[in-house]
């Protein structure tokens, strides 16, 4: 009798080569559902609605203070009357603000230009300094107009800054410790947008970006309430 070369017992497809083979092949294809799930993820989040308001929403409004400061022609300026019926932007800072001020000032100008006269005509940008011993008037003014001559300067005795400041909500400036070469003086770096009734339901923080303003602007402008 003739004996197969193959016993009967194991069959080709169960060789450990051939169980080596379907082990990989389950394995690159779990690999593969797994990256199907991971892109399917990262798309959905990536797809997200981006926040309604590029500023920190305030849970209480703010308020322009009664307070009467010094605008760059000597003329008293009330933060609440003679703001009142229009979108006012406050900051807080000072001209030898190496990094904050002229960032903040910078990338809202731009975002002004970029709206066009029209609109960007009904908002005014309010400027207090608080280093009113270095920024005197002519500095004030000097400063501001490398931005934009219709932007508002202000001054202030020290009881009249610190009114404004707190009345606001924000931290009373700090000067450096005597002596400072660098002359630094820390202050909110937040700018407040008032609109017409001179309630602020939105800040904006050091880094907001130029398109941020734009995005945000026309809505505040069209009379938007952020919440």
């Amino acid at each position: 009798m003739t004996t197969s070369s193959m016993s009967p017992e194991v069959e080709e497809g169960d060789s450990p080569e051939r169980r080596r083979t379907r082990l990989v092949a389950v394995g690159i294809l779990g690999a593969g559902v797994l990256l199907v799930i991971v892109g399917l993820v990262v798309a959905r989040s990536g797809s997200r609605a981006e926040p309604d308001w590029a500023g920190t929403v305030l849970g209480d409004p703010a308020v322009l203070p009664d307070v009467t400061l010094t605008d760059t022609d000597g003329r008293p300026y009330n933060l609440r009357a003679d703001s009142a019926g229009t979108t006012t932007i406050l900051m807080f800072g000072y001209t030898s603000c190496p990094d904050v001020c002229p960032i903040n000032l910078a990338s809202l100008d731009a975002a002004l230009d970029q709206l066009g006269p029209n609109r960007s005509s009904s908002v005014r940008v309010v400027f207090v300094t608080v280093d009113p011993d270095r920024d005197t008037p002519e500095v004030v003014r000097s400063y501001l107009d490398r931005f934009d001559v219709d932007f508002v300067g202000l001054r202030g005795e020290p009881a009249e800054l610190r009114a404004a400041q707190e009345g606001v909500g924000v931290e009373r400036a700090v000067a450096g410790a005597p002596g400072d070469p660098s002359g630094e003086v820390g202050h909110a770096s937040a700018m407040f947008v008032f609109g017409p009734d001179g309630e602020a339901h939105i800040a904006y923080s050091f880094g907001t970006r130029q398109a941020d303003w734009t995005r945000d602007l026309p809505k505040l402008l069209d009379g938007e309430v952020p919440v």
